[in-house]
C-alpha cells in the first residue's frame, strides 16, 4: 500500500494531520482502527492525515476522548483552535478570552444581530448564507455556529456580566432565515431585554449623522476595572487597550446611548415589527 509522505510544514491543517498519524501509529492503531473510536470512517482519517480535509472541532474532540489528551496542552482541540484562529480576524481570539472574564459589555452592531444575542437557528442562517457564496465550507459553518454557542454559554455564570448593547436598526430591519427564524429572534431580543443585567436599545435611523460609530465596536470592562476595546471592518479588526482611543470610544458609546431610544422604545419597535405593523 502506497502511503503518501506528509510535510508537516506545509501548512498549519498539514502539521494536525502529521500529529494524527503519528499519534495513531505510536499506538499500533490502522486508520479503520482509530475511525471506529472516533465514530468517523477510515477515508476521513486519510483526508484529515493528509490534509486533503481540515479537522473540526467535533473530531477534534473525538480524537482527544480517544487518545487521552482531552484538556491537555497537547489536545487536538487546541491544534484546531490555531488552525481556526489563524483565518479570523486580528485580535479576536484575544478578544474572545477576555469577553469570557468580562464584568460588563458594551456593543454597537450594524446590520446584522450581535453574536452574543443571535439564536442558534439565525447564527446557522447567515453561516448557510456563506456556504452559498462559497466563502466558507459546510464544515466550517458548522463550527462557527458551535464557536458562537460556546461564547454565549460563557457568559451564563453566577456573576454574569452587565450587558449593554445598542444595535442600528438595520439589525433588525434585515431579514435572515425566514419569518420563524427572523421571530424567534425578536423573541430572543424581548428576553434580553427583560434580564436585570442587561440593555437593550436600537439606534434609529432618524438619528442620521448624530450616530457616533460607522463600524460595530465592542467594549469590555474587567474585573480589574481596565477597558478593552474590539472593532472591526470586512477585513481587518484591531484590539486595543490604549487608554486614550478606549476612553474616547467610551464616550462615544454614552453619546450613541443618548440618541438611542430608550429600552422600551426599543422593545416597542421589535415588537411591532414582529406583528407586521411597522
Amino acid at each position: 500500500m502506497n502511503i503518501k509522505e506528509l510535510n508537516p510544514d506545509a501548512s498549519p491543517r498539514a502539521a494536525f494531520g502529521a500529529r494524527v498519524r503519528s499519534a495513531r501509529e505510536a499506538r499500533g492503531w490502522k486508520q479503520d482502527d482509530l475511525a471506529e473510536l472516533v465514530g468517523y470512517s477510515g477515508r476521513h482519517i486519510s483526508a484529515v492525515e493528509t490534509g486533503c480535509k481540515p479537522p473540526t472541532l467535533r473530531f477534534s474532540r473525538s480524537l482527544d476522548a480517544a487518545l487521552g489528551l482531552t484538556g491537555t496542552s497537547e489536545s487536538f482541540e487546541r491544534a484546531w483552535g490555531e488552525i481556526r484562529n489563524g483565518s479570523l480576524l486580528e485580535g479576536f481570539p484575544e478578544y474572545v478570552t477576555h469577553e469570557a472574564r468580562a464584568t460588563e459589555i458594551r456593543l454597537f452592531e450594524i446590520g446584522i444581530m450581535p453574536g452574543l444575542l443571535q439564536t442558534p437557528a439565525y447564527a446557522a442562517a447567515l453561516a448557510e448564507g456563506d456556504v452559498r457564496r462559497g466563502t466558507i465550507t459546510p464544515e466550517q459553518a458548522g463550527e462557527r455556529v458551535t464557536v458562537l454557542a460556546e461564547r454565549q454559554a460563557r457568559l451564563v455564570r453566577p456573576r454574569p456580566p452587565t450587558m449593554l448593547v445598542v444595535m442600528d436598526e438595520s439589525c433588525i430591519r434585515r431579514p435572515i432565515g425566514g419569518d420563524e427564524v427572523m421571530d424567534e429572534q425578536f423573541q430572543r431580543l424581548v428576553e434580553f431585554a427583560e434580564l436585570p443585567n442587561s440593555m437593550l436599545q436600537i439606534a434609529p435611523y432618524v438619528i442620521g449623522e448624530r450616530r457616533s460609530f460607522n463600524l460595530p465596536i465592542n467594549l469590555l470592562t474587567l474585573a480589574d476595572r481596565s477597558m478593552i476595546a474590539y472593532a472591526e471592518s470586512q477585513a481587518q479588526g484591531h484590539l486595543d487597550r490604549e487608554a486614550t482611543f478606549v476612553l474616547s470610544s467610551l464616550s462615544s458609546y454614552h453619546q450613541l446611548q443618548a440618541e438611542s431610544l430608550s429600552q422600551a422604545e426599543s422593545v416597542a419597535m421589535i415588537e411591532q415589527l414582529r406583528k407586521g405593523t411597522l
